[in-house]
């Protein structure tokens, strides 16, 4: 269930205006038509990416009368951090260990060298 809700959550972030009205909504609650305003495209358009935030429980609506105010809800966003944040962590344990063994083996390449130098020195002597 949860790979579902994170799902919808990436889907419904992967859209610049949902972003811009997630971004909006997280300073102030609004009405539906102020969202609307500054997007150069239909009220029905912006209400149909209002629904894919609902659906990604990113966004609340509540209702006082006929007007239909939103406002942002961080849980979904926690969750798909998390989720970033345990994926990070896998590939910068896995980078140290790469980090650590090109040192070794540039630590190794370095003896060998100086091993060969003072070889060639002896000889050259």
């Amino acid at each position: 269930m949860i790979h579902a809700h994170l799902d919808r959550t990436m889907m419904a972030l992967a859209d610049p205006t949902r972003r811009a009205i997630l971004k909006h909504l997280s300073q102030k609650e609004a009405r539906v038509t102020e969202i609307a305003q500054p997007f150069n495209m239909s009220l029905n358009a912006v209400s149909k990416h209002i629904l894919i935030l609902e659906r990604a429980r990113l966004v609340h609506r509540r209702r006082q009368g006929r007007e239909h105010f939103l406002s942002a809800s961080p849980e979904p966003l926690n969750e798909a951090a998390d989720w970033i944040d345990e994926y990070r962590r896998t590939w910068e344990e896995r980078l140290d260990r790469l980090g650590a063994y090109l040192k070794q083996l540039q630590a190794k390449e370095n003896i060998d060298k100086q091993s060969k130098e003072k070889k060639n020195g002896r000889r050259k002597n």
